[in-house]
Formats: structure tokens, C-alpha cells, sequence
């Protein structure tokens, strides 16, 4: 009887079985629900577009939504995890502003005077210390709702009222600018960009690590001897993706400096100047912002699927009372998730910050709204257990394309507000509809 069980667990000779498909996209291993988001975000685009006069799909444009989208999307993967978990966060905005208004406060009244200006150890030491009072709120939040028991609901809109009312305290009411231009550049911008010969190295190794990604997940289903995609269909997912990626690197490069701009540079960096007189073409290429946000969507994404803590986090939002008797210590894992989400809102407020080169009182106001339906679009249940990092950050870029669409429409802030709250409300609609669908 236990050979036969050997033989049935050990791996066996022969090639592994191929998977059944049964259309293109169960072929692809493609998720419905992130192909809907695709497709809902080449309407947007295509449609803002033509109703733009052509404005909306232009270099410039799409660089700015870009940057826009880079805090939201940072905000937004630790969304998922809170989501998850059956909790929500409605704070995070509100403490986007207090630790800005901490960071600037902190680099204008006390690091600059310090070490100088343009020292690297201020920009350094101003993100440290945001992160780390980022992490903090986030934390006591956290410690309230997990062993305290006071619905996350409650306490995070307290945390709104509270953490909103401190960043005016900070400041008593104060814009305060940022001393310290290294600290702008994380905000994008000018200076805030990677230039045309980085960016396709930074294309080059995009695209070699989807090949090797691809390639090690295949290998790793052969050792495993689980059924293995077809070979089109690896090869068009590696397509795909190299596509994407170098397309978005084209886009970037094909943005330059305005003609005033791009003559500083020069002469900054000891670039000749045309003799004929003609305007410099200085690519901008990728966003510092968009770099961030990108790195922290690919850690994001290998904690929640690839370690232990985010094993726990998909538990305790599948059922909580089935993970606490497995022995997950579910509330010291449920504090660590809103400590996690300070930080990454802290996160947001220095990309936020140094785009804007000040802190307001207003700065992150709505965020909020903004990064829960990142998440939901994105495909996170509020119902727990399922979410993704990739399609929030994906639904960020879906709000962020409605957001600047609209504006370039001119369409009032109440006008926008409303279509936000009815995107909101349809996605959360999808959601319950899907669900009832697969049960």
C-alpha cells in the first residue's frame, strides 16, 4: 500500500501533462476580470480621445497620468492586503497629508539647516522619517482594531478626522515648500526622469526578467509535474508583455523637454547646442515616481503571493476563525498590515510632496476614495479573501485615466466626484454579481 502511494506522490517518468483548454483565453491562464479591466481602459482611453479633440493619447499626457497615478498605485497594493483581510482603511488619504506636512516640516525647519542645502543625507533621513511615523499611525490603528476590537471601520474614520486635523496642527495651517531638490526628484518632473538611454536599459532588463519569469514558472511546473501551458501560449504571453513594455518605452522617450528646459539641461550637463539655432530633443523616458511605484507593485506582489505573511493575510480574509485555530497569530498579522499600510501611505505623501515641491493642508483629501477603488476595481473583494496587487495598481491607472480625462473635458470637481462615486458603486455591483456566479 505505501509503494503505491510512493508511486502516486513520487514524480514518474515522461513528460509532464499538457493542460486542457478549451478557448484562447483558459489557454492563455488569462483572469477574466483583468482582461475586462484591459479592455474598460482602452474604451476610457480611446474614448476620452476622440472627445479630447486627440489630446488625451499623446506622449505628454499619458507621461503626466503616469506620475498622477504613481501615489494611488502605491497606496493601493497595501489596500489589497487590508481589503483582504475583511477590514478597510478609510485613512490613508488623511494620513497621506500628515506625514507629508511631518516630512516637510522635519526637512525645512531642522535637516536643511543642518546638513546643508542639497545634502543627500536630507532627502534620505526625510523619507526615513516618514516612513517610519507612516508606519507608526498605521500601526496604533492597527493595534486598536486587533486587540482592541473596535471595527477597523470606526476607527479609521477617526483616523480621518484625527490624522486630517494633525497635519494642520503641524503646520498651523501653513503651505510649507521643500528645501531640498535631490527630495523633489521623487516627485518627477524635469529632473524627475530617467532620460531616453536609461529607460531602454531599464526596457532591456523588463524585458529579460519576463522571459526568465515565464521560463523558471514553467520549470518549476515540470518539476512539480502540474500540466503545463501550451507552448503558443507561453510565447504569446512573452510577446505580449515584451510588447507592452517596450510600447510604454516609447512613449516616454517621445516626450521631450519643452525647447526653455531642454537648453538648461544642456547647459547644465555640457551639451552642445545646435548650430542652426533648432530646438534640442531631450527625451524625458520614465518617471522616478512611475519607477517607485512599479518596484514597490513587484515587492508588493512577492509578499502577498511568495511569503509566509501574505500566505496568513489570504487565510484570515478566506476565514478568520479557521486561521486563528491553525495558529496564525491573527492579530499581531491584522496590526502589521495597517502598520504596513502607513507606510506605504507615508509612501504616497513623499511622491505626492515632492511633485507638488510643498506640503498643504489640503494634500490627500479624497485619496481615499480614490485608493479603495483602485483596489476594488482592481478585482479586491470586500467580502475578503481575494485580491490582486497587479489589477489594483492596474485599477489605479483605470480612476486616474477617468480623473485626468475629465479634467481635460472641464468638467467640475462636484461633476467628477459624482462619475468616481458611480464607478465606485457599479465595480462594487460586479463584484457581488461575479462572486454569486463562481459560488
Amino acid at each position: 500500500m505505501s509503494d503505491q502511494a510512493t508511486a502516486r506522490v513520487g514524480a514518474p517518468s515522461g513528460s509532464p501533462p499538457q493542460a486542457k483548454a478549451t478557448s484562447f483565453l483558459s489557454a492563455m491562464e488569462v483572469d477574466v476580470r483583468f482582461m475586462g479591466m484591459l479592455c474598460a481602459l482602452a474604451v476610457i482611453w480611446i474614448g476620452f480621445h476622440i472627445l479630447s479633440g486627440g489630446t488625451f493619447l499623446t506622449p505628454r499626457n499619458l507621461w503626466n497620468l503616469s506620475v498622477q497615478t504613481a501615489s494611488i498605485a502605491v497606496m493601493a497594493t497595501g489596500m489589497v492586503l487590508v481589503i483582504v483581510t475583511r477590514n478597510i482603511d478609510l485613512s490613508v488619504g488623511s494620513v497621506l497629508g500628515v506625514t507629508g506636512m511631518i516630512m516637510a516640516v522635519v526637512q525645512a525647519d531642522y535637516l536643511t539647516p543642518t546638513f546643508g542645502f542639497d545634502n543627500p543625507l536630507v532627502w534620505m533621513l526625510t523619507l526615513g522619517i516618514g516612513l517610519i511615523a507612516g508606519a507608526m499611525i498605521g500601526g496604533v490603528q492597527g493595534y486598536v482594531i486587533a486587540y482592541m476590537g473596535v471595527p477597523a471601520f470606526i476607527v479609521t474614520l477617526g483616523g480621518l478626522l484625527v490624522w486630517r486635523g494633525a497635519a494642520w496642527w503641524v503646520a498651523s495651517g501653513k503651505t510649507i515648500p521643500l528645501t531640498d531638490n535631490n527630495f523633489k526628484l521623487i516627485g518627477g518632473g524635469a529632473e524627475g526622469a530617467v532620460g531616453a538611454s536609461w529607460s531602454w536599459i531599464i526596457c532591456a532588463v523588463a524585458c529579460a526578467l519576463i522571459a526568465f519569469v515565464t521560463w523558471n514558472a514553467r520549470r518549476q511546473r515540470t518539476r512539480f509535474r502540474f500540466p503545463l501551458k501550451p507552448l503558443w501560449a507561453e510565447f504569446t504571453t512573452v510577446g505580449v508583455g515584451i510588447a507592452a513594455v517596450v510600447a510604454a518605452t516609447l512613449v516616454v522617450n517621445s516626450y521631450v523637454l519643452p525647447p526653455v528646459l531642454a537648453r538648461r539641461y544642456a547647459e547644465a550637463n555640457g551639451i552642445p547646442l545646435p548650430a542652426d539655432g533648432s530646438a534640442l530633443a531631450i527625451p524625458f523616458g520614465y518617471a522616478v515616481p512611475v519607477l517607485i511605484a512599479i518596484g514597490i507593485g513587484i515587492l508588493m506582489t512577492f509578499v502577498a503571493t511568495r511569503t509566509r505573511f501574505g500566505r496568513y493575510v489570504f487565510a484570515i480574509g478566506g476565514n478568520p476563525e479557521a486561521a486563528e485555530l491553525a495558529g496564525i497569530n491573527t492579530r499581531r498579522v491584522t496590526m502589521m498590515i495597517f502598520a504596513l499600510m502607513g507606510a506605504l501611505a507615508a509612501l504616497g505623501a513623499a511622491i505626492s510632496t515632492a511633485r507638488l515641491t510643498s506640503a498643504t493642508n489640503a494634500q490627500g483629501s479624497l485619496d481615499e476614495l480614490y485608493t479603495i477603488a483602485a483596489a476594488v476595481i482592481g478585482g479586491t473583494s470586500l467580502a475578503g479573501g481575494a485580491g490582486t496587487i497587479a489589477g489594483a495598481m492596474l485599477g489605479a491607472l483605470v480612476m486616474q485615466s477617468l480623473q485626468s480625462g475629465m479634467v481635460l473635458l472641464g468638467m467640475d470637481t462636484p461633476l467628477q466626484n459624482i462619475v468616481v462615486g458611480i464607478v465606485l458603486v457599479i465595480a462594487v455591483w460586479l463584484d457581488t454579481m461575479y462572486r454569486k456566479r463562481i459560488r
